[in-house]
């Protein structure tokens, strides 16, 4: 059973008239604001004197929600997500004066990055505060996929995400909530609601005052509005979320009204579309002396106040002290924590294996490595569209019996929203390092760009986080053309994957690979984009024998024929043709040696300057567009690498510059084909 943290019983009951606050308990509460809003209003001399603190979103004017809220927060049981404006929150919840200063400062030593995330960014993952994006509301996913996790697991913990009203425009929070609302999670929203989004006014924004009556409809989320300005009220709407959430009913939104006293950052100009009178009316309304005065009624007195004051200003210099003193970040570190090692298989180091039998297609070959790694590991999930429902395994049968064998609780069904799929993947293994979640980002890579800002989160929450936290997820995608599905339907999506520090990128192209590769993303840490070609699901020039629990390594290639007078870089689909133009060439006396990347990010680049070394002439072939295509980041590492060695210009094959026609004579004249490669390879030779 949840409990109701002390603080904030002391707070309920003041306000229900049981019992008055304790002197003992004002006393903090007023330490607690006056820190805060001492701390809020020193940031400002950080930046004057290019100390630090280049960033800084003021808190002053939401006092009262933050104080309620960081209270409510049981640090090392629950979790919390906040936005860059809840200094007060995460003081209140748990951090240091210190650890706040060396956040704003940005040092080595700040629990929520070492100096890698933008000040004003708090978090210390260590008591369950997260490290949160600058990406408006995009916490609001990773919030909503813990929350599962911590129902999923039966966890004694409350979810609490923070934000401000205007975070609420984005799409993707109007997903989360839905999504919390039909599966009765545990999280709380917190929305502090100051008027504005940076400049623009909240009538610019929603067509409701109000932007919570936006989410009226939903049955199981319990909106409450309070007073954001009173501790009390703000309390006693905890206490009601609180209530909800502990008794199964499902999510709850605090709706809070706050002021902004200042401007939105330091910035942002507010005197150029805020009057004076309106900056007089916010300053008026400021909680921290309305708070004051509140503790004077209650029977503290005016020296009481000031030696807390004193005593504040006090540990505020003994904490900046200490942080300036704290050491800087290291340049050489920026090399660190990038991305987690990725688990090798003892028994195929190297990815490769001379194993006979009977041949599986790429399908099965994925299907029996799912079921084998779900049996391996208890602790992994798969969910995504259209996947799970009873003997359905998605549009191509790739998880097909799944359901059935390990149940709605592992394997289920998600809404058709790819930036949901990803962020909630993202939340779900932030419970427990063991977890491992897998999902179908979409059923075609085509349509994986809702979810893009997703897979950036995931790209560098591991290196944002100085290491603290890594989103074990593999994210299959079923990409590339051939089936006569026009533009939205064959696309290839690596050129932009592969501009992503911190995550990796992985195309089979036989069915050995298709296992291997899979077996190894979904043991590894870290995240991982498997692109499964989609025309070599049932191709049977991609079966192959697949041994038990054989593993392939990241960022190893392997030589599918070896040669001696031209080398061929290819990866998915086109090492197909790499070898049906190999097969043609020896037949003309020319020997081409085919090498499967398999692996786009890490690459194996001793593996291409090898062969180059070896061959002296490169194409590279590659189903994508050639114009920006990740073939060009190919030819730029032989033209770098190689230079010596090379006999001729690098030539690159891939498809035309144009979109992906629906009708089958316009597909085949836009993507490559086995013809076009022999071309090509000619080509090279001749020079």
């Amino acid at each position: 059973m949840l409990e109701t943290p002390t603080l904030v019983k002391a707070a309920l009951n003041a306000m229900d008239g049981q019992t008055a606050p304790s002197r003992e308990d004002l006393c903090h509460w007023y330490e607690l604001m006056h820190l805060g809003r001492l701390l809020d209003g020193k940031a400002p001399n950080y930046l004057k004197q290019a100390i630090g603190w280049s960033y800084h979103a003021p808190c002053a004017g939401h006092d009262g929600i933050q104080l309620a809220a960081g209270l409510a927060f049981r640090p090392g049981r629950d979790f919390l997500f906040p936005y860059y404006r809840d200094l007060m929150t995460c003081l209140a919840a748990g951090l240091t004066p210190e650890e706040i200063i060396l956040n704003g400062i940005s040092k080595a030593t700040d629990p929520a990055s070492g100096g890698r995330h933008m000040s004003n960014h708090f978090a210390k993952p260590s008591i369950g505060i997260q490290n949160v994006s600058s990406l408006t509301g995009n916490h609001t996913q990773h919030a909503v996929g813990l929350a599962r996790a911590v129902k999923t697991y039966d966890r004694d913990s409350v979810v609490f995400c923070s934000q401000g009203e205007s975070s609420l425009s984005e799409g993707y929070c109007s997903e989360s909530i839905n999504g919390a609302d039909r599966e009765k999670l545990p999280v709380i929203f917190v929305i502090q609601d100051n008027g504005y989004g940076i400049s623009v006014p909240k009538r610019d924004q929603s067509a409701n005052e109000y932007i919570c009556d936006n989410f009226s409809g939903f049955p199981n989320l319990k909106i409450i509005k309070c007073d954001g300005l009173d501790f009390l009220d703000s309390t006693r709407a905890m206490g009601e979320a609180l209530a909800h959430v502990r008794a199964g009913h499902g999510p709850a939104m605090v709706y809070a009204m706050c002021v902004r006293i200042g401007s939105h950052s330091n910035s942002d100009r507010h005197e150029l579309y805020r009057d004076e009178a309106e900056l007089a009316e916010a300053k008026a309304k400021d909680p921290l002396p309305r708070f004051r005065a509140y503790c004077l009624d209650k029977g503290l007195s005016e020296d009481e106040l000031v030696a807390i004051e004193t005593e504040n200003q006090a540990r505020y210099l003994a904490a900046h002290d200490k942080a300036m003193a704290a050491p800087s970040p290291d340049p050489a570190s920026i090399y660190d924590f990038v991305i987690p090692e990725g688990w090798v298989s003892a028994q195929y180091p190297d990815g490769t294996h001379q194993a006979t039998g009977d041949t599986l297609s790429v399908i099965a070959a994925l299907n029996q490595t799912l079921k084998e790694e779900f049996r391996h590991n208890p602790d992994t999930f798969i969910w995504g569209q259209d996947m799970a429902n009873k003997d359905k395994g998605g549009i191509f049968n790739v998880s097909k019996g799944m359901q059935p064998e390990f149940g709605e609780r592992r394997v289920f069904n998600a809404p058709i929203a790819e930036d949901f799929i990803i962020g909630t993947a993202n939340g779900f293994s932030r419970l427990d390092d063991k977890i491992r979640v897998v999902v179908e980002g979409a059923e075609f890579a085509d349509y994986i760009w809702p979810g893009a800002e997703q897979i950036v989160e995931c790209s560098h929450d591991y290196w944002r986080s100085n290491g603290q936290f890594s989103p074990n997820i593999t994210i299959r995608l079923a990409s590339g053309g051939y089936i006569g599905g026009g533009l939205y339907h064959s696309q290839n999506v690596e050129g932009w994957l592969t501009t992503l520090p911190g995550i990796r990128v992985v195309v089979p192209a036989f069915a050995d690979d298709a296992a291997g590769l899979l077996r190894t993303a979904m043991r590894s840490r870290g995240t991982t984009l498997y692109l499964e070609p989609k025309f070599l699901y049932n191709a049977k020039m991609a079966h192959a024998v697949v041994p038990p629990d054989f593993a392939v390594p990241f960022g190893k290639a392997r030589v599918r024929r070896e040669g001696t007078d031209l080398t061929i870089l290819a990866y998915g689909t086109p090492v197909h043709f790499a070898l049906e133009a190999a097969t043609k060439l020896e037949k003309e006396g020319k020997s081409a040696e085919v090498i499967d990347l398999r692996s786009l990010s890490p690459l194996d680049t001793p593996a291409i300057i090898r062969s180059v070394k070896k061959t002296h002439r490169v194409l590279i072939a590659h189903e994508d567009k050639v114009f920006g295509g990740f073939g060009g980041e190919l030819a730029a590492i032989c033209a770098s690498e190689c230079f010596p060695w090379l006999d001729a210009p690098v030539e690159r094959v891939g498809s035309e510059f144009t979109p992906v026609g629906f009708n089958r004579i316009l597909e085949r004249a836009v993507l490559p084909n086995a013809d076009k490669v022999l071309a090509a390879a000619r080509k090279v030779l001749s020079f």
